[in-house]
């Protein structure tokens, strides 16, 4: 027959007591060190201080251009449109199915692949292709902010 014998398990390890005097083994400086920043008390440092050398947002170079000005659209194209199956397609038409996530940020239609029913299309923006293709199966394409339909240029 053995016996065991069970050991104290090395997970539960006992809490470091700062500043108990010298008999906690961490007297006198606390395990702070000696003198410096860090040692006294109130001292804080943010995450991104580098000790007083130039910071990395300033050694590193600058490149490139952010245009503020820049207008970025959802994109849909037409093969998704014609899946819907819907006479009068708009934005929240559009949101309801999942094919943008936003109604108020602006939408341009694409024309790739093809559509086979007749549909009117609101949007902020169509490309020249996508107005074709829904004008030919007999549909009209609207500009939303202006609520006017695109007019055939060919005349």
């Amino acid at each position: 027959m053995e016996t065991y014998v069970l050991k104290k398990p090395t997970s539960h390890k006992t809490r470091k007591r700062v500043g108990r005097g010298p008999g906690s083994g961490m007297g006198k400086t606390s395990t702070r060190g000696q003198k410096g920043q860090l040692s006294r008390s109130g001292s804080k440092r943010r995450p991104w201080f580098e000790g007083g050398q130039m910071p990395i947002q300033r050694r590193l170079p600058k490149r490139g251009f952010n245009n503020f000005m820049k207008e970025e659209y959802q994109i849909v194209n037409l093969d998704r449109i014609a899946k819907l199956g819907v006479a009068e397609i708009t934005p929240s038409v559009m949101r309801a199915h999942g094919l943008v996530k936003k109604e108020d940020k602006k939408i341009k239609i694409l024309g790739v692949g093809e559509i086979t029913t007749a549909c009117t299309v609101v949007a902020d923006a169509f490309s020249k292709s996508a107005i074709e293709k829904i004008k030919k199966v007999g549909g009209s394409a609207v500009l939303r902010k202006k609520a006017r339909k695109i007019q055939d240029k060919t005349a």
